[in-house]
């Protein structure tokens, strides 16, 4: 269905939009543009329900503005490209990447595409004009990174889309989007995980079961899995995992009996919600020069990590915040999918449930209540 408001053609679409935090993921139909240059418009196939959209509603990571339509992994296909942009047709299939990348900026120029300066507007839901897409009752509706994923049909800048194959599954590939590439390259990147390395993966969800396939993928003897719930630690086991403990008393004590008293080389935190006291715990577990990496995400607002300073001058060790694990989306999405074709790199197995856009918020509870690796959104086709 299309309409015309103040002069510009719009559509119809269902997506899921917070409207205040704390609150939960409301069913609405928005109005969304058509493309303009450097624009495509895409009809969603997949989203994984990742936790971070889950901090928009707790309030963890406070918005710009509201409603806020929800979702940053995601996956589609092509059904408008804007005038003058060339390289894309109708019917090409994409995967998002929640980091855009210009591909001109210092960050893009050397490597480091995951902090391209377009970063700065994700969680106003613009574009970097300030400006906006999708509408509800007339006002402006942000979208989650630029996306919006949880939308039937996303209107996203070609800076936030990735060509993949028509043969890939995109229910599966849109994990790659986020979850997969955070984790991966939390442990290969970011810990720099070598052949024999022990390391300490703390929080078995989204992100950290990707950190055990990383770990696990660069040969790391000692891969520790550490989940309070028994399932979660179960699929690290079939994943990569080598040992698996409840908390991070058994596997720091653990780490030690097997580097004669040292400490893992490397402890990644991919918990839900961070707290300075996890990454007080992770650098307690490490050795001398050894690396703490912190992945997962709190409320923004915190601040205050419970650390010895002489022990991190002393002993040498590092805490490394790692964003979409230092990965380049234009360039490591397209590798991880590639490494799944090949049967190097697990996507079928980390998807526990499928929700409809209606049983959005059935999702949030089953990820709070441990029952899902990943929850994955399956768009009505």
């Amino acid at each position: 269905m299309t309409d015309t408001i103040k002069g510009t053609t719009t559509m119809k679409t269902r997506t899921a939009v917070i409207r205040e935090a704390p609150g939960k993921w409301d069913i609405v139909e928005c109005d969304v543009e058509e493309p303009r240059q450097g624009e495509l418009l895409v009809k969603m196939v997949a989203s994984g329900l990742c936790h971070s959209d889950d901090h928009l509603c707790t309030g963890d990571i406070p918005v710009a503005m509201y409603p806020m339509a929800g979702g940053h992994e995601g996956a589609g296909v092509v059904e408008q490209v804007g005038p003058n942009t060339p390289g894309w047709e109708v019917g090409d299939h994409v995967v998002m990447s929640f980091l855009p990348g210009c591909g001109k900026c210092r960050w893009c120029a050397s490597g480091q595409q995951n902090l391209c300066d377009l970063g700065a507007t994700l969680l106003a839901g613009s574009r970097a004009d300030g400006s906006y897409r999708m509408t509800l009752d007339g006002a402006p509706v942000g979208q989650m990174c630029g996306i919006a994923t949880f939308s039937e049909h996303a209107l996203i800048s070609v800076d936030s889309a990735v060509k993949v194959d028509k043969d890939l599954p995109l229910d599966k590939a849109c994990l790659v989007g986020c979850g997969v590439g955070t984790g991966w390259g939390s442990a290969v990147n970011s810990a720099q995980v070598y052949p024999g390395h022990t390391v300490i993966i703390m929080g078995i969800g989204g992100i950290g079961i990707n950190a055990v396939q990383g770990a696990a993928h660069a040969g790391a003897s000692n891969v520790i899995a550490v989940d309070p719930v028994e399932f979660k630690r179960e699929k690290a086991m079939e994943l990569g995992a080598t040992h698996a403990f409840k908390n991070m008393e058994e596997a720091t004590a653990f780490a030690q009996s097997v580097t004669n008293g040292q400490g893992a080389d490397s402890a990644i935190v991919t918990v839900g919600v961070v707290k300075g006291e996890h990454v007080g715990e992770a650098f307690a577990a490490i050795r001398k020069g050894g690396t703490v990496v912190v992945t997962g995400l709190g409320d923004l607002a915190e601040v205050g990590i419970p650390v010895s300073l002489g022990e991190l001058t002393l002993f040498q060790k590092r805490i490394q915040g790692s964003l979409f694990g230092e990965s380049s989306p234009t360039r490591d999405i397209l590798m991880l999918l590639e490494m799944y074709r090949k049967g190097r790199l697990k996507l079928d197995e980390l998807v526990t449930r499928t929700y409809t856009l209606d049983t959005i918020n059935e999702g949030y509870a089953d990820m709070h209540a441990g029952k899902n690796l990943r929850g994955v959104l399956i768009h009505s086709s």
